[in-house]
């Protein structure tokens, strides 16, 4: 079974999501402090990694950002669990590469369906290379290039981009779109969506016209730019 560790400097929750995790026959490892985190994950690399936020030693969010700029870890699946339940403070979280964010206090039911959801999306089996149109995407280097030039994407502008691919000329709503870019659900999520793929459109250039607006669905990819496809206000 998947390998999953804990960072987290409460206690009591620590040792509830070690017991729900291990009757679910995870391999479990927990730990109070970020540095006792990156000292095992130097060694070895778990499948997923539940994340608080407030650490004596670390802030979560930095330790996100760290994660996904090193090579060797920029795609572990990350929760994030905390009390900080502000929009905003998930929003920062989604951004800053957090597959998923669970508010403080959850039910055991909820965290083992959003583990079981974060790793059954980390293991998808979707080509590695895709192309649609002047874009293409390399999913083992990582890369995105747009009518033959680099393009640079956030974290989460990747994955809204590799998901419109894997799906390319499939209208996708913006549900199922939160669903597999941020694993969850939460107020704004229109609002979130849209803003993305503005931003996507605009760092895409004239190949961002083939992501196309469907009018109170949702978005979809096609292989040649559209007038038609720009970005509704």
């Amino acid at each position: 079974m998947a390998l999953i560790y804990i960072v987290e400097d409460d206690a009591s929750i620590r040792e509830i999501e070690m017991i729900a995790l291990k009757n679910s026959n995870y391999t479990v490892s927990a730990f109070e402090r970020a540095s006792d985190f990156w000292n095992k994950i130097g060694g070895i690399i778990p499948d997923l990694v539940l994340l608080d936020v407030m650490l004596p030693d670390g802030d979560g969010y930095e330790i996100v950002r760290k994660l996904r700029q090193d090579p060797q870890t920029k795609r572990i699946p990350v929760i994030m669990v905390t009390a900080k339940t502000g929009e905003m403070d998930m929003v920062r979280g989604l951004d800053g590469g957090a597959d998923d964010y669970i508010k403080k206090p959850f039910s055991i039911m909820e965290l083992l369906s959003r583990v079981k959801a974060v790793l059954r999306r980390s293991g998808d089996d979707a080509p590695k290379l895709l192309s649609v149109g002047a874009i293409t995407l390399d999913h083992e280097r990582h890369a995105v290039s747009a009518d033959d030039r680099h393009v640079e994407l956030t974290f989460k502008e990747y994955e809204l981009l590799r998901y419109l691919m894997i799906n390319a000329e499939i209208v996708l709503s913006r549900d199922s779109i939160m669903h597999f870019v941020w694993g969850t659900d939460y107020e704004g999520e229109s609002r979130t969506v849209d803003m993305h793929i503005k931003t996507l459109r605009k760092k895409l250039g004239d190949a961002g016209k083939q992501i196309a607006t469907v009018r109170n669905v949702g978005y979809v990819i096609h292989s040649r730019p559209e007038e038609e496809n720009e970005a509704e206000d």
